[in-house]
């Protein structure tokens, strides 16, 4: 496939900075709202006891696995896991810029993922003061514009508020990258088991977020994993019935996303020890080469039906 039929974050990076990029996903050691009871308890329901980030480590770790396999790369620090602007600002301040402060392997930028609903007026503040230091961009775990489907999933925030925090962070100069998982069950059905969100409204999803100015985008399939409310509620919900199924819609949500808009995922990344279903997602090479491969087929290109 020709690379250039999606802005793909790590040509983005490469180009920007002229060497190889790598994320180090990192445990900053927060939690969420969702879980400790201010908002909510056992968070959202596809999430796993680790905050959806199995990959994540301290900074340590990271480095030792990354700088032997990437010796001459440089890196993003990845705040990954659970809530990481979910803290007084000093205690944020102190962990991204220790994270920040590392010199070997070389740290040129700062990824931080976290709710809409856990940033305020000093978080901001200090958000944008980061921005003028380093290559900076925040991702917010929406999932989906669907208000129905956040309730049922135990979202605890409304897709207004995921919008107002765009319009914030957008306005002080700030990338946003914005999360959504595709095949998120909506609700019950007759017989109790769990019904999928349908094509129209993913699609839907895609299409809200890319009318704001956003940096990035990330498609994440459903997972149901261990340790989640969703295995424990819906053990046999499959989002999926096949990869060849998920590669189309894949297709049709990118060509949705405007080409300046950079994609930083189109699928799962679940350790396989973790993963209930689809059993075959694990199989993440093949899904990506059955997506490029659909746009070869096409001649398509992502933000080929984008809204003008």
């Amino acid at each position: 496939m020709h690379e250039k039929r999606i802005n793909k974050i790590g040509i983005f990076l490469k180009e920007e900075f002229g060497n190889r990029i790598i994320k180090l996903p990192l445990d900053g050691g927060f939690t969420c709202p969702n879980r400790d009871g201010s908002k909510g308890t056992g968070g959202c329901m596809f999430c796993s006891s680790t905050g959806s980030g199995e990959f994540a480590s301290n900074i340590t770790e990271a480095m030792k696995l990354f700088s032997e396999k990437w010796p001459e790369g440089k890196y993003i620090a990845y705040f990954q896991n659970h809530t990481n602007t979910y803290a007084p600002a000093e205690e944020l301040e102190r962990k991204f810029r220790t994270a920040l402060a590392c010199e070997k392997p070389e740290i040129v930028g700062l990824a931080i993922a976290t709710r809409p609903d856990c940033l305020d007026d000093e978080i901001y503040s200090l958000l944008e003061r980061l921005n003028r230091e380093t290559f900076l961009w925040v991702e917010l775990g929406l999932q989906t514009v669907h208000d129905r489907t956040a309730e049922f999933l135990n979202r605890c925030y409304k897709t207004r508020v995921y919008d107002e925090a765009v319009a914030e962070l957008t306005s002080r100069g700030i990338r946003v990258v914005t999360h959504l998982i595709l095949g998120l069950p909506q609700g019950t059905n007759a017989d109790g088991n769990a019904v999928s969100e349908s094509r129209a409204q993913m699609l839907d999803s895609v299409t809200h977020v890319c009318r704001a100015p956003l940096f990035g985008i990330k498609l994440h399939m459903l997972n149901v994993v261990k340790g989640s409310p969703l295995a424990t509620r819906f053990p046999n919900y499959e989002p999926f019935a096949s990869i060849d199924e998920y590669a189309d819609l894949v297709v049709d949500c990118l060509r949705m996303v405007p080409y300046n808009i950079t994609v930083h995922r189109m699928t799962a990344d679940t350790a396989r020890p973790f993963l209930i279903s689809p059993s075959w997602s694990y199989r993440k090479r093949t899904i990506l080469n059955t997506i490029e491969q659909r746009f070869v087929m096409l001649d398509a290109r992502q933000g080929d039906r984008a809204e003008r």
